[in-house]
C-alpha cells in the first residue's frame, strides 16, 4: 500500500514543480517539457534517477523525466551491446512502444474530433 503513496507523492511532486514553472516563470510549456526530458536524461547519466525509480516506480517513470530516463537506459544498453552505433539506435529502441502509443492515441483523438465536430 505504501508503494502507491510513494508513486503518488513523487509523480505529484514532479507535476507540481512543472505547474509552478508554468505559473511563475516565462517558460513556455514546450520548454518545460524539454527541460523535464533532458533533466531525466542527465540525472540518469549521473546515477541519481535510478534510486528514484526504484523508490517510486511509475511515479518517476511516467512523467516526462521518465522518458529521459528511458532514453538514457536504452542508449546505455545499446552501447554496451553494439558499441558506438548503439548511441544512435538505443534511445529509439527503448522508447518505441511509448512513442507508438502516443502517436496512435493522437491519431484516434484526431479522428474522433473530426467525426464529432462535423456540422449536421
Amino acid at each position: 500500500m505504501m508503494q502507491y503513496v510513494y508513486v503518488f507523492l513523487v509523480g505529484g511532486a514532479l507535476c507540481a514543480v512543472a505547474q509552478v514553472l508554468i505559473d511563475k516563470t516565462k517558460l513556455t510549456p514546450a520548454r518545460i517539457l524539454v527541460l523535464y526530458v533532458v533533466s531525466g536524461l542527465v540525472l540518469t547519466a549521473l546515477g541519481l534517477y535510478k534510486p528514484l525509480v526504484d523508490f517510486a516506480g511509475a511515479g518517476a517513470t511516467v512523467p516526462l523525466t521518465g522518458f529521459g530516463y528511458s532514453l538514457a537506459q536504452g542508449v546505455k544498453k545499446a552501447v554496451q551491446e553494439n558499441g558506438l552505433f548503439g548511441a544512435l539506435t538505443g534511445g529509439l529502441t527503448a522508447t518505441a512502444a511509448g512513442i507508438t502509443v502516443a502517436m496512435t492515441a493522437g491519431l484516434i483523438s484526431a479522428f474522433l474530433v473530426s467525426v464529432f465536430s462535423r456540422k449536421k
